[in-house]
């Protein structure tokens, strides 16, 4: 995966992306994570790779300061459209080199990205710089299952799928190691697909 070739597939995934990954188990797994988030008025939110705004759709966005940002100038049109009436502020912006200042954020939601962007090291690391010392990290993504390994048929497929714009052998469990600089994991639960996606709340240790 690459930033160009993400632009050309998430082009082509556009006009399906709502009928695939916001319907069904994903629209379930989505209300899981989306609809009892505690975000204020008070707050600045992020949305990190938004797509479609299929998140926005599940949270009640009206008079909260909210920051979306995609690259994929298809999929941020699409978001757009939806919420033509609305205060959110659209940008396209490459995930992995953030045009934010450090800890500027109260709410940094990562949801369907870190298996998507070409370097997840680079997008977690700035999703945790703009992140406020006090703030908190949603992630709502899939990863390899903890302390396991790919098996023989995910690796081969692993190549093939990275083609479609995505990633199925991502380890947070790695991920985390590499990049936890005073972090903490809040929360890490299952939901959806026996464990394969999960949500993931991190904080900033004082």
């Amino acid at each position: 995966m690459n930033n160009l070739w993400n632009k050309v597939i998430y082009k082509i995934w556009s006009p399906v992306y709502d009928k695939i990954f916001n319907s069904g188990i994903f629209l379930n797994a989505r209300r899981q994570i989306f609809q009892e988030t505690p975000f204020n008025k008070q707050q600045r939110i992020l949305f990190v790779g938004v797509g479609t705004g299929a998140d926005l759709e599940l949270i009640n966005h009206y008079d909260l300061d909210i920051t979306a940002i995609d690259f994929s100038p298809d999929m941020l049109k699409k978001a757009k459209v939806k919420f033509k009436n609305s205060s959110i502020k659209f940008l396209e912006m490459d995930a992995q080199i953030m045009a934010f200042n450090n800890n500027s954020f109260d709410y940094v939601v990562g949801s369907l990205i870190l298996s998507v962007v070409p370097n997840a090291d680079k997008c977690f690391q700035e999703m945790v710089r703009v992140l406020n010392q006090s703030g908190k990290i949603f992630i709502f993504d899939k990863f390899t299952p903890e302390n396991n390994k790919l098996s023989l048929s995910k690796k081969l497929l692993r190549p093939f799928i990275r083609v479609l714009g995505t990633d199925i052998g991502l380890n947070f469990e790695e991920l985390y190691f590499r990049n936890n600089k005073n972090l903490k994991i809040d929360e890490d639960k299952p939901v959806m697909m026996n464990g394969m996606y999960r949500k993931i709340i991190i904080s900033k240790v004082s």
